[in-house]
Protein backbone atom coordinates (compact mmCIF):
# COMPACT_ATOMS: atom_id res chain seq x y z
CA UNK A 1 0.00 0.00 0.00
CA UNK A 2 1.36 3.51 -0.81
CA UNK A 3 2.73 5.49 2.12
CA UNK A 4 3.52 9.15 2.74
CA UNK A 5 7.25 9.66 2.26
CA UNK A 6 7.63 13.38 3.04
CA UNK A 7 5.34 15.29 5.37
CA UNK A 8 5.55 19.09 5.67
CA UNK A 9 8.98 19.10 4.10
CA UNK A 10 10.72 16.27 5.94
CA UNK A 11 10.69 12.46 5.67
CA UNK A 12 7.65 11.14 7.55
CA UNK A 13 9.97 8.81 9.49
CA UNK A 14 11.88 11.79 10.93
CA UNK A 15 10.51 12.66 14.37
CA UNK A 16 13.50 14.62 15.62
CA UNK A 17 12.74 17.60 17.88
CA UNK A 18 13.55 20.13 15.15
CA UNK A 19 11.22 18.46 12.65
CA UNK A 20 8.34 17.98 15.10
CA UNK A 21 8.46 21.64 16.11
CA UNK A 22 8.49 22.66 12.44
CA UNK A 23 5.46 20.44 11.75
CA UNK A 24 3.51 21.88 14.68
CA UNK A 25 3.64 25.22 12.85
CA UNK A 26 2.70 23.56 9.51
CA UNK A 27 5.90 25.15 8.22
CA UNK A 28 7.12 24.39 4.69
CA UNK A 29 10.93 24.60 4.46
CA UNK A 30 10.75 24.77 0.66
CA UNK A 31 8.58 27.90 0.73
CA UNK A 32 10.06 29.33 3.93
CA UNK A 33 6.46 29.91 5.04
CA UNK A 34 3.36 28.14 6.30
CA UNK A 35 2.34 25.28 4.00
CA UNK A 36 -0.37 26.23 1.51
CA UNK A 37 -1.11 22.68 0.40
CA UNK A 38 0.74 23.17 -2.87
CA UNK A 39 -1.42 26.08 -3.92
CA UNK A 40 -4.17 23.97 -5.51
CA UNK A 41 -5.31 21.54 -2.84
CA UNK A 42 -7.87 23.67 -1.03
CA UNK A 43 -10.36 20.80 -0.80
CA UNK A 44 -7.92 18.88 1.39
CA UNK A 45 -7.71 21.56 4.08
CA UNK A 46 -8.72 20.33 7.53
CA UNK A 47 -10.88 22.34 9.95
CA UNK A 48 -9.13 21.52 13.21
CA UNK A 49 -12.14 21.93 15.50
CA UNK A 50 -13.57 18.88 13.75
CA UNK A 51 -10.38 16.90 14.47
CA UNK A 52 -9.62 17.17 18.23
CA UNK A 53 -6.41 15.12 18.15
CA UNK A 54 -5.01 17.18 15.31
CA UNK A 55 -6.06 20.38 17.05
CA UNK A 56 -3.88 19.42 20.00
CA UNK A 57 -0.92 18.98 17.66
CA UNK A 58 -1.50 22.24 15.74
CA UNK A 59 -2.65 24.08 18.88
CA UNK A 60 -2.32 27.62 17.51
CA UNK A 61 -4.13 27.08 14.21
CA UNK A 62 -7.75 26.88 13.08
CA UNK A 63 -7.17 25.10 9.78
CA UNK A 64 -4.27 23.16 8.31
CA UNK A 65 -3.61 22.06 4.73
CA UNK A 66 -2.82 18.42 4.06
CA UNK A 67 0.91 18.99 3.74
CA UNK A 68 1.95 15.84 1.91
CA UNK A 69 5.03 16.41 -0.25
CA UNK A 70 5.61 12.98 -1.71
CA UNK A 71 4.26 9.42 -1.73
CA UNK A 72 6.19 6.16 -1.89
CA UNK A 73 4.27 3.45 -3.74
CA UNK A 74 6.29 0.57 -2.32
CA UNK A 75 9.32 0.05 -0.12
CA UNK A 76 12.74 0.92 -1.59
CA UNK A 77 11.24 2.62 -4.65
CA UNK A 78 11.73 6.35 -5.36
CA UNK A 79 8.94 8.54 -3.95
CA UNK A 80 6.64 10.45 -6.29
CA UNK A 81 6.53 14.20 -5.60
CA UNK A 82 2.92 15.45 -5.53
CA UNK A 83 3.49 19.04 -4.33
CA UNK A 84 4.97 21.61 -6.74
CA UNK A 85 6.45 23.60 -3.82
CA UNK A 86 8.56 20.61 -2.90
CA UNK A 87 10.04 20.41 -6.40
CA UNK A 88 10.63 24.12 -7.09
CA UNK A 89 9.43 27.30 -5.40
CA UNK A 90 10.31 30.85 -6.48
CA UNK A 91 7.28 32.81 -5.26
CA UNK A 92 6.95 35.93 -3.15
CA UNK A 93 7.73 34.12 0.13
CA UNK A 94 11.11 32.86 -1.06
CA UNK A 95 14.21 34.27 0.60
CA UNK A 96 17.93 34.22 -0.16
CA UNK A 97 18.29 30.70 1.23
CA UNK A 98 15.48 29.47 -1.02
CA UNK A 99 17.47 30.43 -4.11
CA UNK A 100 20.46 28.48 -2.83
CA UNK A 101 18.40 25.31 -3.22
CA UNK A 102 19.61 22.67 -5.66
CA UNK A 103 16.66 22.94 -8.05
CA UNK A 104 16.71 26.75 -8.10
CA UNK A 105 20.48 26.87 -8.69
CA UNK A 106 20.34 24.29 -11.46
CA UNK A 107 17.48 26.12 -13.19
CA UNK A 108 19.20 29.50 -13.03
CA UNK A 109 22.40 27.97 -14.41
CA UNK A 110 20.45 27.08 -17.55
CA UNK A 111 19.09 30.60 -18.04
CA UNK A 112 21.47 32.71 -20.07
CA UNK A 113 21.30 35.78 -17.84
CA UNK A 114 24.45 37.96 -17.79
CA UNK A 115 26.37 37.89 -14.52
CA UNK A 116 25.23 40.65 -12.19
CA UNK A 117 21.77 40.96 -13.78
CA UNK A 118 18.74 41.88 -11.71
CA UNK A 119 16.17 39.19 -12.40
CA UNK A 120 12.45 39.63 -11.90
CA UNK A 121 10.19 36.66 -11.19
CA UNK A 122 6.44 36.74 -11.69
CA UNK A 123 4.34 33.85 -10.33
CA UNK A 124 1.03 32.61 -11.75
CA UNK A 125 0.96 34.97 -14.74
CA UNK A 126 -2.16 34.61 -16.88
CA UNK A 127 -1.84 35.47 -20.57
CA UNK A 128 -5.02 35.65 -22.65
CA UNK A 129 -5.06 36.78 -26.27
CA UNK A 130 -7.63 36.61 -29.07
CA UNK A 131 -6.33 37.24 -32.57
CA UNK A 132 -7.86 40.27 -34.26
CA UNK A 133 -10.85 39.58 -36.51
CA UNK A 134 -11.14 36.10 -35.07
CA UNK A 135 -13.39 34.41 -32.56
CA UNK A 136 -12.33 32.74 -29.33
CA UNK A 137 -13.12 29.42 -30.95
CA UNK A 138 -10.43 29.59 -33.61
CA UNK A 139 -7.67 31.92 -32.41
CA UNK A 140 -7.43 31.89 -28.62
CA UNK A 141 -4.34 31.75 -26.42
CA UNK A 142 -5.37 31.41 -22.78
CA UNK A 143 -2.74 29.99 -20.43
CA UNK A 144 -1.26 30.65 -17.00
CA UNK A 145 2.50 30.38 -16.52
CA UNK A 146 3.84 29.10 -13.19
CA UNK A 147 6.78 31.52 -13.28
CA UNK A 148 8.13 34.08 -15.73
CA UNK A 149 11.76 35.15 -15.34
CA UNK A 150 13.21 38.22 -17.03
CA UNK A 151 16.05 40.69 -16.67
CA UNK A 152 15.03 44.02 -15.20
CA UNK A 153 16.02 47.48 -16.36
CA UNK A 154 14.99 51.13 -16.56
CA UNK A 155 12.62 51.79 -19.44
CA UNK A 156 10.80 54.97 -20.48
CA UNK A 157 7.04 55.02 -20.20
CA UNK A 158 6.89 55.91 -23.89
CA UNK A 159 8.93 52.84 -24.86
CA UNK A 160 6.98 50.55 -22.53
CA UNK A 161 3.73 51.87 -24.00
CA UNK A 162 4.85 50.81 -27.47
CA UNK A 163 6.05 47.40 -26.21
CA UNK A 164 2.83 46.60 -24.34
CA UNK A 165 0.40 48.05 -26.88
CA UNK A 166 -1.21 50.16 -24.16
CA UNK A 167 -1.68 53.92 -24.00
CA UNK A 168 0.72 55.73 -21.68
CA UNK A 169 -2.09 56.74 -19.31
CA UNK A 170 -3.53 53.24 -19.08
CA UNK A 171 -0.07 51.70 -18.62
CA UNK A 172 0.83 54.24 -15.94
CA UNK A 173 -2.31 53.36 -13.98
CA UNK A 174 -1.63 49.64 -14.16
CA UNK A 175 2.04 50.03 -13.23
CA UNK A 176 1.09 52.09 -10.18
CA UNK A 177 -1.42 49.49 -8.99
CA UNK A 178 1.15 46.71 -9.54
CA UNK A 179 3.69 48.54 -7.38
CA UNK A 180 6.24 49.64 -9.99
CA UNK A 181 8.34 52.74 -9.31
CA UNK A 182 8.06 55.60 -11.80
CA UNK A 183 10.36 58.62 -11.75
CA UNK A 184 10.81 61.78 -13.81
CA UNK A 185 14.30 61.78 -15.34
CA UNK A 186 15.36 64.62 -17.65
CA UNK A 187 11.73 65.30 -18.51
CA UNK A 188 10.89 61.69 -19.29
CA UNK A 189 8.87 59.32 -17.12
CA UNK A 190 11.02 56.26 -16.45
CA UNK A 191 9.93 52.86 -15.11
CA UNK A 192 12.30 51.11 -12.72
CA UNK A 193 12.70 47.32 -12.86
CA UNK A 194 10.70 46.76 -16.04
CA UNK A 195 11.18 43.43 -17.87
CA UNK A 196 13.77 43.60 -20.64
CA UNK A 197 15.34 40.98 -22.87
CA UNK A 198 14.22 37.40 -23.46
CA UNK A 199 11.78 35.78 -21.01
CA UNK A 200 12.15 32.34 -19.46
CA UNK A 201 8.88 30.54 -18.77
CA UNK A 202 9.13 27.94 -15.97
CA UNK A 203 6.48 25.25 -15.58
CA UNK A 204 6.52 22.92 -12.57
CA UNK A 205 4.81 19.58 -13.20
CA UNK A 206 4.29 17.16 -10.31
CA UNK A 207 2.19 14.04 -10.04
CA UNK A 208 -1.51 13.81 -9.26
CA UNK A 209 -2.97 11.27 -6.85
CA UNK A 210 -5.65 8.72 -7.62
CA UNK A 211 -8.06 10.17 -5.07
CA UNK A 212 -7.92 7.52 -2.38
CA UNK A 213 -10.57 5.47 -0.59
CA UNK A 214 -12.44 6.83 2.43
CA UNK A 215 -13.20 3.34 3.72
CA UNK A 216 -9.51 2.52 4.20
CA UNK A 217 -8.62 6.15 5.01
CA UNK A 218 -6.34 6.62 2.02
CA UNK A 219 -7.76 9.99 0.93
CA UNK A 220 -5.26 12.84 1.24
CA UNK A 221 -6.75 14.49 4.39
CA UNK A 222 -7.21 11.13 6.16
CA UNK A 223 -3.73 9.97 5.25
CA UNK A 224 -2.23 13.26 6.45
CA UNK A 225 -4.11 13.12 9.77
CA UNK A 226 -3.10 9.54 10.55
CA UNK A 227 0.54 10.15 9.62
CA UNK A 228 0.81 13.33 11.72
CA UNK A 229 -0.60 11.49 14.73
CA UNK A 230 1.85 8.63 14.30
CA UNK A 231 -0.83 6.09 13.44
CA UNK A 232 -0.56 3.44 10.71
CA UNK A 233 -1.69 5.13 7.51
CA UNK A 234 -2.53 4.47 3.88
CA UNK A 235 -1.88 6.93 1.07
CA UNK A 236 -3.51 7.27 -2.37
CA UNK A 237 -1.75 6.04 -5.47
CA UNK A 238 -0.46 8.08 -8.41
CA UNK A 239 -2.66 8.97 -11.37
CA UNK A 240 0.01 8.62 -14.05
CA UNK A 241 -2.14 9.24 -17.10
CA UNK A 242 -3.71 12.44 -15.79
CA UNK A 243 -0.26 13.92 -15.23
CA UNK A 244 0.88 13.02 -18.74
CA UNK A 245 -2.32 14.37 -20.30
CA UNK A 246 -2.01 17.73 -18.52
CA UNK A 247 1.57 18.11 -19.63
CA UNK A 248 1.08 16.94 -23.22
CA UNK A 249 -1.73 19.44 -23.76
CA UNK A 250 0.47 22.40 -22.83
CA UNK A 251 4.07 21.46 -23.56
CA UNK A 252 4.18 22.36 -27.23
CA UNK A 253 2.01 25.49 -26.98
CA UNK A 254 3.88 27.08 -24.07
CA UNK A 255 7.25 26.23 -25.61
CA UNK A 256 6.18 27.70 -28.96
CA UNK A 257 5.03 30.90 -27.25
CA UNK A 258 8.34 31.43 -25.45
CA UNK A 259 10.26 30.75 -28.67
CA UNK A 260 8.13 33.38 -30.46
CA UNK A 261 9.07 35.88 -27.74
CA UNK A 262 12.79 35.11 -28.14
CA UNK A 263 12.96 33.08 -24.95
CA UNK A 264 12.55 29.55 -23.63
CA UNK A 265 10.10 27.46 -21.65
CA UNK A 266 11.66 25.04 -19.16
CA UNK A 267 9.57 22.26 -17.66
CA UNK A 268 10.61 21.14 -14.18
CA UNK A 269 9.69 17.59 -13.26
CA UNK A 270 10.87 14.45 -11.49
CA UNK A 271 12.83 11.61 -13.09
CA UNK A 272 10.11 9.01 -12.41
CA UNK A 273 7.62 11.16 -14.32
CA UNK A 274 10.12 11.62 -17.16
CA UNK A 275 10.55 7.83 -17.29
CA UNK A 276 6.78 7.36 -17.39
CA UNK A 277 6.48 9.75 -20.34
CA UNK A 278 9.22 7.85 -22.19
CA UNK A 279 7.53 4.51 -21.51
CA UNK A 280 3.96 5.53 -22.32
CA UNK A 281 4.41 7.75 -25.41
CA UNK A 282 6.56 7.75 -28.53
CA UNK A 283 8.74 10.44 -26.92
CA UNK A 284 11.89 8.65 -25.74
CA UNK A 285 13.61 11.32 -23.68
CA UNK A 286 16.95 9.48 -23.76
CA UNK A 287 17.34 10.81 -27.33
CA UNK A 288 17.29 14.40 -26.03
CA UNK A 289 19.88 14.45 -23.22
CA UNK A 290 21.99 17.60 -23.63
CA UNK A 291 23.45 20.59 -21.81
CA UNK A 292 21.99 23.29 -24.09
CA UNK A 293 18.45 24.64 -24.21
CA UNK A 294 16.44 24.13 -27.37
CA UNK A 295 12.84 24.67 -28.53
CA UNK A 296 11.39 22.36 -25.86
CA UNK A 297 13.15 21.82 -22.54
CA UNK A 298 12.63 19.44 -19.63
CA UNK A 299 14.81 19.71 -16.53
CA UNK A 300 14.39 16.49 -14.58
CA UNK A 301 15.38 16.06 -10.92
CA UNK A 302 16.00 12.87 -8.95
CA UNK A 303 16.23 11.71 -5.34
CA UNK A 304 18.91 9.26 -6.61
CA UNK A 305 19.66 6.99 -3.60
CA UNK A 306 19.16 9.65 -0.94
CA UNK A 307 15.61 8.60 -0.15
CA UNK A 308 16.92 5.31 1.26
CA UNK A 309 18.83 6.84 4.17
CA UNK A 310 17.81 10.49 4.73
CA UNK A 311 19.64 12.55 7.35
CA UNK A 312 17.69 13.42 10.50
CA UNK A 313 16.53 17.03 10.73
CA UNK A 314 17.26 17.82 7.08
CA UNK A 315 15.25 18.04 3.89
CA UNK A 316 16.44 15.92 0.97
CA UNK A 317 18.13 18.03 -1.71
CA UNK A 318 17.42 16.97 -5.29
CA UNK A 319 20.97 17.50 -6.53
CA UNK A 320 20.88 15.03 -9.44
CA UNK A 321 19.35 16.46 -12.62
CA UNK A 322 19.19 15.87 -16.37
CA UNK A 323 18.28 18.31 -19.15
CA UNK A 324 16.28 16.97 -22.08
CA UNK A 325 15.98 19.44 -24.96
CA UNK A 326 15.13 19.29 -28.62
CA UNK A 327 13.01 20.57 -31.53
CA UNK A 328 9.24 20.83 -31.55
CA UNK A 329 8.90 19.41 -35.07
CA UNK A 330 10.88 16.62 -36.76
CA UNK A 331 13.40 17.34 -39.49
CA UNK A 332 15.27 15.17 -42.02
CA UNK A 333 18.71 14.00 -40.93
CA UNK A 334 20.53 11.86 -43.54
CA UNK A 335 17.17 11.00 -45.10
CA UNK A 336 15.83 9.87 -41.71
CA UNK A 337 13.14 11.70 -39.78
CA UNK A 338 14.58 12.92 -36.50
CA UNK A 339 12.75 12.44 -33.19
CA UNK A 340 10.99 15.53 -31.85
CA UNK A 341 8.85 16.58 -28.93
CA UNK A 342 5.72 16.24 -31.05
CA UNK A 343 6.18 12.52 -30.38
CA UNK A 344 4.63 13.06 -26.94
CA UNK A 345 1.18 12.98 -28.55
CA UNK A 346 1.88 9.63 -30.26
CA UNK A 347 1.30 6.23 -28.69
CA UNK A 348 4.33 4.25 -27.55
CA UNK A 349 2.89 1.17 -29.28
CA UNK A 350 -0.15 0.41 -31.47
CA UNK A 351 -1.68 -3.08 -31.22
CA UNK A 352 -2.33 -5.14 -34.36
CA UNK A 353 -5.86 -5.14 -35.80
CA UNK A 354 -6.34 -8.66 -34.45
CA UNK A 355 -6.50 -7.20 -30.93
CA UNK A 356 -9.39 -4.93 -31.98
CA UNK A 357 -11.22 -7.82 -33.65
CA UNK A 358 -10.71 -9.98 -30.56
CA UNK A 359 -12.23 -7.23 -28.39
CA UNK A 360 -15.23 -6.89 -30.74
CA UNK A 361 -15.68 -10.66 -30.75
CA UNK A 362 -16.11 -10.59 -26.97
CA UNK A 363 -18.67 -7.76 -26.96
CA UNK A 364 -22.32 -7.85 -27.99
CA UNK A 365 -23.43 -5.66 -30.91
CA UNK A 366 -25.21 -2.53 -29.75
CA UNK A 367 -27.30 -2.10 -32.88
CA UNK A 368 -27.32 -2.79 -36.63
CA UNK A 369 -28.48 -0.19 -39.17
CA UNK A 370 -29.13 -0.39 -42.91
CA UNK A 371 -28.02 2.50 -45.14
Amino acid sequence: MPQIFELLGYPASDNSEKVVQSRKKAFCPFMNATCDGGGNRFMSELLLKEHPELQMFFNSMETVPSGICSIQLSENTPPWIICPRRLLYMGSKANEDTFKGATQQRLLSKCNFPTGSRIGIWAETKVKYVKEQSTEDNALFDYTFDYVLSRLGRVSLESASIQTGMSENELKRKLTVAGYTLALVNGNIMIEDFPIGSPYIVEVMTSSTSGGNKRIRSCIPQSFEDCILGKPHNAPGINYRQVWARMASQMIVKSQAANTWGGYTIWILQDVLADYISNSTALDLKHFITEQLSEVNILSFSYSEKFKSPSKGDTIELTDSTLFAGPIRPYKDNQKISPSFQDIVLASVCPPKSVLLAALAKKSLSIIIQL
